[in-house]
């Protein structure tokens, strides 16, 4: 369960007592769970129909805890899980019980055209007229980004579920001036991690046991949480800053 904060009379955020909670408390209490997460998340999830807040008389937008819970299970299913939002808004439709109803997994079938392998993980795709409304950029802007390496179409079309966050984070950097071609460096040092990490598994996904080829994928998660908590400590290290 997400704690929200017990905010006062006069911003209109709420908490657990059922008060409403403006957009930017909701910010606040899903960075617990998913720093990565941004206004402009939240309301490209509000127009693809996974949620829907009140609205005031003047326009503004007003969550219930409801609401937000609705939106960590969007965002845990797309983390977790690498779901489709068409076949997220169907298991939410579908109530609490977990279950996918029939034409979710047939919808998720059809989202994972490529059968994985041992310890692979699903190949669902992100379209690029969603991924271009997530990031809020035009066409042009995308292509420099793919120029540069920082996301790049599969084979066949689309994207994979994670370019909706590198976009968006690419674009929020942008905001402090840090240009496309001033991230080949954090591009390059992330292929060198996953290169490290990759020494490490090949030998369980080459193994003739397939339940120790089905753990690979397992290792080789635990090990990306890892390096990438090393990698955040290394830097504000460096910086001489301590994050939130």
């Amino acid at each position: 369960m997400l704690r929200t904060p017990g905010g006062g009379a006069g911003d209109g955020a709420a908490a657990a007592d059922g008060r409403l909670l403006s957009i930017g408390s909701v910010l606040n209490v899903l960075r617990e769970e998913f720093p990565e997460v941004t206004l402009s998340k939240i309301r490209f999830l509000e127009a693809e129909g996974l949620v829907e807040p009140q609205r005031t008389p003047s326009g503004y937008r007003k969550f219930t805890p409801g609401d937000v819970e609705r939106l960590a299970r969007v965002l845990r299913m797309q983390r977790d899980q690498y779901l489709p939002l068409k076949v997220i808004r169907e298991q939410l439709d579908a109530g609490p019980a977990g279950e996918a109803p029939a034409a979710a997994q047939e919808s998720a079938e059809e989202a994972e055209p490529e059968a994985p392998g041992d310890g692979e993980r699903p190949a669902v795709r992100v379209g690029r007229a969603e991924l271009l409304a997530a990031a809020q950029v035009d066409e042009d802007t995308l292509a420099e980004w793919e120029s540069y390496g920082l996301l790049g179409a599969l084979p066949g079309g689309g994207y994979e579920a994670e370019a909706l966050t590198v976009a968006t984070l690419v674009r929020e950097l942008g905001r402090f001036g840090i240009e496309p071609r001033h991230l080949r460096v954090l591009k390059a040092s992330a292929e060198r991690e996953a290169g490290l990490v990759d020494q490490v598994v090949a030998p369980l996904r080459l193994h003739r046991n397939p339940q120790t080829r089905a753990h690979a994928q397992a290792r080789t998660k635990e090990l990306a949480g890892l390096t990438a908590r090393l990698h955040s400590v290394l830097l504000q290290s460096a910086l001489g800053v301590r994050l939130p």
